[in-house]
Order: structure tokens, then sequence, then C-alpha cells
């Protein structure tokens, strides 16, 4: 199967690209290389069945029909993925995750390529009442610029979907770690903990519950349903457990073995838009066959050992959330 994937050389995208070409399938691969690299795509660029098209899927669009002909399917993983910093510059979600998403989708349908997957995330949630979180629940407010414009790109989805007679699926994540992890809360840490080993300040109170899931297990959850045919489906991805984030800190500083003295900005979130509790049923996509196979801590202290082997990802400057 010839495929496309968009932000191939991102985190999560040149994990999927890896897999992809593992598989036997060919990969064109669209990145801008505004926040991807190409360390990521070392190994894909040495198989014959990869090619890599710098593109801007917000400014080329009149490109990306051309480059999407002969494809059987889209793999939409790139975005801005920037939740903390988001109102910094609020047309920034609007541009990366709904234009962009609309660009894509209408390359798409106007190539004939009949898959369309996206990349949302559990965030789309906002607060919910109803945890574990179902892909059924209700809807509340939404809490974040990002999630809300995830939300719409969904939409765009199944919209399409219902119009065109793609088949759109949508994975709702919840945060990934794992070698080539690039900004979250690990990054956090160990920026701090390598810069003063004797102090850490934690956003929040450390008490928010967060769930997350090893990137390996996400991408064996997108080839799972690369193949499915017919309609618009949403699943969950994450891990039946959840920790705090003094624990998920606690393992970080175990594993840099330090014991730091650890202060609160205080309140029961790290910033606007940050969901005190996260965790997602994800039963639906199990009765599919997938099953995570990486623990919570496992993937923290994985994530921690692959950032102490590649410290420059430490110093990028999109590595700050």
């Amino acid at each position: 199967m010839r495929v496309v994937v968009t932000g191939a050389a991102g985190f999560i995208g040149s994990h999927v690209t890896d897999a992809l070409l593992a598989a036997g399938h060919e990969v064109i691969g669209i990145d801008n290389l505004s926040t991807g690299s190409l360390a990521f795509l070392k190994d894909a660029q040495g198989d014959p069945g990869f090619r890599l098209m710098t593109l801007d899927l917000l400014e080329d669009r009149e490109e990306l029909a051309p480059t999407f002909r002969g494809a059987e399917a889209v793999i939409h993983l790139a975005a801005n993925a920037d939740v903390r910093f988001g109102w910094n510059s609020p047309d920034l979600d609007l541009k990366q995750n709904i234009i962009v998403t609309h660009n894509v989708l209408e390359a798409a349908r106007t190539s004939g390529v009949g898959r369309v997957l996206f990349s949302s995330t559990g965030s789309v949630y906002g607060e919910t009442s109803v945890i574990p979180t179902p892909e059924d629940c209700p809807f509340p407010v939404q809490t974040s610029l990002y999630g809300a414009s995830k939300l719409a790109g969904e939409g765009l989805l199944a919209a399409y979907a219902e119009g065109c007679g793609m088949t759109t699926t949508v994975f709702r994540f919840v945060s990934i770690l794992g070698p080539r992890y690039t900004h979250g809360h690990v990054v956090d840490f160990m920026r701090q903990l390598l810069s003063h080993p004797d102090r850490l300040t934690i956003l929040g109170d450390g008490k928010q519950r967060k769930s997350y899931l090893h990137v390996a297990d996400c991408v064996s959850a997108i080839l799972l349903m690369l193949p499915r045919v017919g309609g618009h489906a949403v699943y969950n991805l994450g891990v039946e457990e959840y920790c705090t984030v003094d624990e998920s800190a606690g393992w970080v500083c175990e594993r840099l073995g330090v014991t730091p003295v650890v202060t609160y900005t205080g309140g029961d979130r790290g910033w606007v838009g940050d969901n005190p509790f996260i965790y997602l049923a994800t039963h639906k996509i199990r009765r599919a066959g997938w099953m995570p196979t990486h623990q919570i801590r496992e993937s923290v202290e994985e994530t921690v050992g692959y950032l102490l082997g590649n410290n420059w990802i430490l110093s990028r400057p999109d590595a700050r959330r």
C-alpha cells in the first residue's frame, strides 16, 4: 500500500513511517521540518520505499493533491501540539490544526485517496465527569484551543466521510512517550534537573492525574486500523492506569539519581486548559484486537533514558512544554 504520512519527521510520524516501511508499505512523508527532525528519518531515508517531500501543509496546498495521487491512505499527524502556550498565538491552532486538516482532506478528495487517519487528542473531552472516558461521552465545554481545534478537525473528517464516501478514522490519544519524544513534562523536568539538580518546580499542585501511552503502542493501533474500510470511526488510545504528576516526577528523579527540593506553582492544574484528570476508556480499540504493551512508569523511564542519550533535544527551542 502507498501511504502518505504528514508530520513524517516528527515524534509519532517518524515511528509510523518506520513501522509502515518495515511492514512493506511505500511511504510518502510530508514535513516542513519546523519541529520535525531529519535525524528521526535516518533509517527511513535509506529505504527505497520512502520519499520525503518538504512541504508546508498550510502554504503549499496546491502541491498536496499531486503528491497524494496514487496513495491509498493518508495518516495525518502534522499539527501544532503546543497546548500550554496556545494563548500566546491564538490563531496557530486554527491554522495548523483546522485549516491544514481541511487542506489535507481536500487534497485526498481531489486525488482519489480513499482513507484518512487522523491524530486527535483526549483533550477534546475537556473536564469530563465520566472517568474512564469513553468515545461516546457527551462533550463538556472545551478548555483549550488545542482541544477545540482537534475537535473541529474531527468534525471535518466526519463530514468528508458522509459527503464524499471516504473512510475516516480518528485516534484520541493520551500523551505519548518514548524514543524521539521532543516536548512535554519529561523534557521540562529534565531540563530543570540537568541545569540545577537540587530543585524542581512543578506546575500546579502535583496531584493532577494523567495517563500516558508508549509511542510503539500508539503506532501499533494506527497500523491495525489502517486497512479499515467504511464510514467514520473514533478510537481512544491509552492504558488502563494513570499516575500523578508527582509520581512521574519521582520516576524522573530516580532515573537521574537526584533528590531535589520540589516546589509548586499552585492550583489544581498547570496552565489554562490543563485537565486535572485524564483517563480514557479503550474498550472499543481493544475489541478490535489492540492491546498496549508498556506501563506508564516503564514509558517514563525509557523516555528519560532516550533523552539522556540524545540531549540535543533538550536544547531545541520547541522542547518547552
